[in-house]
């Protein structure tokens, strides 16, 4: 009966965590199997934009182990818009300083990036958005990559704006 007490007060303090978050349009993560980002492994973040008005901020989020043999990560982003427009980014995302500190945050083996993609976008468009993420490096299997998100918020305006 107490690990279920236990159980519910991690679960309730996690809801509140999340909930206290009113700027996220969307956040998802995807698990790359085994920690091997393989070339063809492509996974895709499909949010719903509802809001043409608000800009956006869009970020590229990467956790990665401390085994990763690399100070960056490049990744090739095929973005398609409802209207079916499509254009495609090539992103250097440096995880680590010259002298192999990992930037972000970190616990044990596990380091955590959140990355500037696009900064202050207004989607042309409702509905539903597709961003296909692709590892870049000149391997075709990439280890160390543990998982690889998507996140979209909407950028905070001051007071004096309102």
């Amino acid at each position: 009966m107490k690990s279920k007490r236990i159980y519910l007060v991690v679960f309730l303090a996690f809801l509140a965590i999340v909930s206290c978050d009113p700027n996220r349009v969307y956040e998802e993560y995807v698990e790359i199997p085994l920690h091997v980002w393989d070339v063809d492994n492509k996974p895709v973040f499909r949010p719903y934009i509802s809001d043409t008005v608000a800009s956006h901020n869009i970020y590229i989020d990467i956790r990665n182990g401390s085994g990763y043999s690399y100070r960056n990560l490049y990744i090739f982003i095929s973005t398609t818009s409802p209207t079916g427009q499509w254009v495609c980014d090539t992103i250097d995302c440096i995880l680590a300083d010259k002298r192999g500190k990992w930037y972000g945050s970190g616990w044990g083996d596990i380091h955590e990036l959140r990355l500037p993609y696009k900064q202050n976008i207004r989607f042309p468009v409702s509905g539903y958005y597709s961003f296909e993420y692709e590892q870049a490096m000149r391997t075709e299997h990439l280890k160390g990559v543990y998982d690889i998100g998507l996140r979209i918020e909407k950028v905070q305006t001051s007071e004096t704006e309102r």
